[in-house]
Parts: C-alpha cells; structure tokens; sequence
C-alpha cells in the first residue's frame, strides 16, 4: 500500500479541494447522525407512550445528558402543541437534515472529480513524458506490446482504482470513525465489544484480499503478452497470410486470452466476494451487540448506561457504520488490484535514464573541427559490442562503415547523437567530451536517415516539417526537390496535404524514403548519419534515392553505414569492422590492394 503514496504528489494542486472535500464530509455525517439522533427517541415518547420528559437536565457531555435533552425538547412540543404537532416538525427536520446530509455528499464528489481525473491525467502525462526520455537501449530490451499495455490497460486499471481511492481513504475512514466516536459517546461498554470485534472483521477480509495482487500482475502481463502478439499480428499481416500462419498465430492469442480469462475471473470472483462478506461480518457484529445489549436492558443490569430509547439509538447508528465499512473493504480490494498496475507503471517511472543531460551543459552550435573516438568501447550487460575504437572523422569528410551484421556499425554511429553513452574510452566533438554538452543542442545538428522510412500517421508536410518545425510550404518544397521527392508528392490527389498512412503505408519505398531524406535536408544539420538508407529499394528507388543522398551529402561530415558497397566507393574512407572492432581501414582503392575483408565482400557483391 505505501506504493499508492507516490500518487501524494498529483494531489499537492489539489489542497483547498481536499480541505473542502473533508469540511463537506463532515458535514454530511453530522447531518446523518442528526437524523438518527433525533428519531428515536421521538418515536420512543409519541408512539411507545413513554413518560413525557418534564425536567430539564443541566446538559453535560455525556450520552444520557444528550439523550436526556432530545426527550424534554420533544416533549415540550408534546404539551405545549400536540403530538401531530410534534410529528410534522421531526418530519421536516428529517427532511432538512436528509438534504443537507446528500446536499454535502454531493458537494464532496464535485470536489473530488477533479481530484481523481487529475491525478491519473498527470500520472498518464508523467508516463508518456518519460518514456520519451529513456534511451534506445531501453526499447530494445522491452516488448513494445508491454509498453503499450502500462500506457493503457495499467493507468485504466489504476483510474478504476483511483475513483474511490479518495473516497476509500478519507470518505469511509471518516464516516467509520466519526460513527465509532459517537457510539462509544454514546455507550463505552458497548463500543469496547465493538472495537474487540471490528479488527477480527478486517483480519478475515485482509487475509481474502491478500491474493488479489498476485492475481492482478498474472492478469497485466498476460493482457500485455496479448497486446504484443496483436502488434506484432498487425505489423507482420503480409508474412502470417504468405506462411499460411493464421491458425498457429490465432491458437498461440487464443492461449493468451484463456490465460487472461482464467486470471480475470479469479480476481473478480474475490472482489465481488468483499461487499456481501462485509455485509455479513457487519451484521454478525451487530446481533452480538443487539444480543449483549439487549440482555443488559432485560435483566436490568446497571452495568449499561443506556436505556430502552438509547440503545435503539445506538442500534440506529451502528447501522450506519455498516454502508461505509462495506465501501472500505471494495476499497481495499480495489487497492490491492489496483497496486498491481501501480506497481508495472512504477518500474517504467523509477527506471534510471542512463543519458544524463548536464546542467548547464555547453550548446553545440555548429561542427568545427571533426569527431573523435578515442579508445572507445561499448558493452551491454556483459556482452561487447564495440572494443577499442579509435576514429577521427574531419570536418566536411565522409566516413564508410562497412561489415557482417553484428559488427557493430549500427551501435557505433548511435554513439554520436548519444542514442547510447560509452562504456568506456571518449567521444570528442570539437575536442570536447560529448557528455559535456547539453543533449539537445547535439540533436539538433544532426540528421539520422535509417534502412527503415520511419514516417507518421499524419500528412506529408507535416513529416518532412519534422526537420524544421517552423518551415514555411516553399521552405519544405525546395526540400523535396532536392530529395528528389516534389514531382511525386505534386501527384497526390491533396499534394504535400496528402496523408501518408499508419507508418507510411499509402507510399512506396522509395517514396517513403524520399520524404525521410527530403526531412533530414530540411533539418539543414552539420552531421549528417546514414544507416544502409538505399539496401531495401529497387534498382529504379535506389537511383532516385542515391541521388537525393548525394545532394544531402554535400559540405556535410557524413557517416554512412554501407551494405551496398558499390554506393560508398568514393568515401573520404572505409572502415571495416568484425566483432565490435575494426579490422581494415582507407579508401577504396586501399583496401582493395589489400586485398582483405573488404575486397572480399565488394567480389561477393560483384558475383551476385
């Protein structure tokens, strides 16, 4: 429970609400015991036809003086006017205090609205935020499905659980308690057999709720598995139909869904089990009160201070208690559910950003002299992926990399726009550690064009606007030209208004390609990162997109990651790497001469 603490801080704008909230509460219970107060005693005197009160009693902070002072009121509305008299007036007073009592209940959940719809909101905010912040290293190690489901299923299972959170830890606390207070005002001998028995009760249901949690974290990852196999299903439709996998994939979501199903159920089954147990365990306390309080009234024992009326009173009020402690366990319940997604959200908020951004960090305006890897290694876990790299990359000069899958190429340029910070050695800039600048003021001198066209479900425009969002429609259809991209986009029916699609799928490859390039132009950046942009075209989209990527290249320090080798022969030079080192390096006709890796790949391509 010391989880839902963390959720404190969403409550801090909130203060003269819950003040509010608390003062209205009270409120609504005074006006109920009121009500109770009241009656009894009135029914008591009118229709038992007991002894009207005719002396009054100096009032005193005690349950027989309060008593005492009901009676004699009523009682002088008996003599002076009449018993019909005296009806009609307890009647409105009922009805007056009935709708103040709902009248502030009302007022409290108007409080409290924004209270509960603000915090999950904020939480929601907070989540998103920082899943933005975490580093790519992250996202390769967690399940975007997983991911998905914290964001949605986790924060609407903990919005369910927030709507009577505040209710469960002030409202019924509250009312609990302020009931408690006047029965053992009104009865000590009485309230001591109440507070023996009350904690039995909520042992029994504590002890019934204790599993709800483990049920609950079954229930969100088999919910988040079942959120992974959609994304992948959707993602990977073409390659499902092409194997005939649907039935393997249906059976394998199906087993899931079971697995939800079965872990669901138990979790309901326990929770709907807290309001009738409740309920019961709350009777079974009242007829031992009933039985124990009785038999002192009956035998006339005097060791009970309370007399016929009194203890119908406190009967009346304790049954007010009942409502109130069946909300608290739903409540706890609900927690214990809810603790749950609070918990799966907690893992994402309180993981550690190991890209720490410096404060005060110097900005980096512009690229002067080159970049250096100085003795640079790169591990993750216990695995190495890059060791002992030393590099210089000049100003203005393009650099190659080249290899087997796995040799480490992709890791080493995602050093430089500090996708990932380096286990060990340095990365220069302009002479300067790269953890020394501020991080954006990196980022936004750098372009990355990857293998794979990462476009958005939005219009044309807006994704090559990505690279400049204060780009005017010139500013982003002089970008286009040079990527090669405006005479198609003039094709579209709605033109640069044209909506690409979920992950561009209303495009080609080239297409898409072209507009990730035409967005990195319009970036304008120093440095410039091309990760094997052209090797899943055809021969036509590649010459298109070969073009567009030689025009970007221009005046900027590039590095590129080749596979089509034929594309990089005129690079300042080549660096060929294996197992996270490298192996080979200059130009083209260097290596070749040398007749190592290198030449051995660019004969392999030349067969194909």
């Amino acid at each position: 429970m010391k989880r839902y603490f963390s959720l404190y801080k969403y409550l801090t704008p909130y203060k003269r609400n819950i003040v509010l909230y608390v003062f209205a509460i009270l409120l609504s219970i005074i006006f109920s015991v009121a009500s109770i107060s009241m009656l009894f005693p009135f029914m008591q005197i009118i229709f038992l036809g007991d002894d009207m009160v005719v002396e009054k009693v100096e009032f005193s902070m005690n349950s027989a003086s309060f008593l005492n002072y009901l009676q004699y009121t009523i009682s002088q509305l008996v003599q002076e006017h009449s018993k019909m008299y005296a009806l009609t007036a307890v009647c409105i007073l009922l009805i007056v205090s009935i709708i103040l009592k709902n009248a502030f209940l009302y007022l409290s959940a108007y409080l409290l609205s924004p209270m509960r719809t603000g915090m999950v909101v904020r939480l929601r905010d907070d989540l998103f935020a920082k899943i933005l912040t975490l580093p790519i290293g992250y996202f390769n190690e967690q399940r975007k499905g997983d991911l998905m489901s914290r964001m949605t299923n986790d924060t609407w299972e903990l919005e369910n659980t927030t709507s009577s959170l505040l209710d469960g830890l002030i409202k019924d606390p509250l009312s609990v308690l302020f009931y408690l207070m006047f029965l053992i005002f009104l009865s000590p001998e009485l309230s001591l057999v109440l507070l023996v028995l009350l904690p039995v009760a909520g042992i029994i249901i504590g002890k019934v709720s204790k599993s709800l949690k483990k049920q609950s974290n079954i229930a969100a990852e088999k919910s988040a598995e079942g959120l992974s196999i959609l994304e992948e299903t959707l993602g990977g439709i073409r390659i499902i139909k092409a194997y005939t996998f649907e039935k393997i994939t249906n059976n394998k979501f199906l087993d899931i869904n079971n697995q939800l199903f079965d872990a669901k159920n138990k979790i309901n089954r326990r929770r709907e089990l807290a309001s009738p147990m409740s309920e019961v365990l709350g009777i079974m306390v009242l007829c031992v009160i009933l039985w124990f309080g009785g038999r002192l009234i009956l035998t006339g024992d005097t060791a009970l201070s309370l007399d016929g009326a009194g203890f119908i009173t406190y009967i009346g009020i304790f049954s007010q208690i009942i409502s109130p402690a069946k909300a608290l366990s739903n409540t706890f319940y609900n927690l214990r559910k809810g603790e749950a997604a609070l918990n799966r959200i907690n893992e994402v908020l309180d993981t550690q950003n190991t890209i720490i951004n410096k404060e005060n960090g110097k900005k980096f305006d512009t690229l002067h002299t080159g970049i250096e890897f100085k003795n640079v290694g790169f591990k993750y876990d216990d695995h190495v992926i890059l060791d002992h790299i030393n590099l210089n990359i000049p100003k203005g000069k393009k650099v190659a990399l080249v290899g087997s899958s796995g040799a480490g190429k992709s890791t080493l340029a995602d050093l430089i726009p500090r996708f990932h910070d380096v286990s060990s050695g340095e990365l220069l800039i302009d002479g300067i550690n790269i953890k020394d600048y501020e991080l954006n003021s990196i980022r936004h001198q750098i372009s990355v064009v990857t293998q794979e066209a990462i476009l958005f479900n939005d219009s044309i425009f807006n994704n090559i606007a990505m690279g400049n969002q204060h780009a005017t429609l010139e500013e982003v259809m002089n970008a286009a030209k040079i990527a090669n991209a405006h005479n198609f986009i003039m094709k579209k029916e709605n033109g640069y208004d044209t909506n690409v699609g979920d992950r561009g799928t209303k495009l080609s490859g080239g297409e898409r390609q072209r507009i990730t390039i035409a967005r990195a132009i319009l970036k304008n950046p120093p440095i410039l990162i091309l990760d094997e942009a052209t090797s899943a075209l055809d021969t036509e989209s590649e010459r298109l997109v070969q073009e567009a990527i030689n025009n970007i290249m221009d005046n900027r320090t590039t590095v590129v990651i080749a596979h089509r080798l034929s594309t990089i022969k005129n690079s300042d030079e080549i660096i060929v790497m294996d197992k996270g080192a490298i192996v080979e390096r200059g130009n083209h006709e260097a290596l070749i001469a040398h007749g190592g890796i290198y030449k051995r790949l660019v004969e392999l391509q030349e067969v194909k």
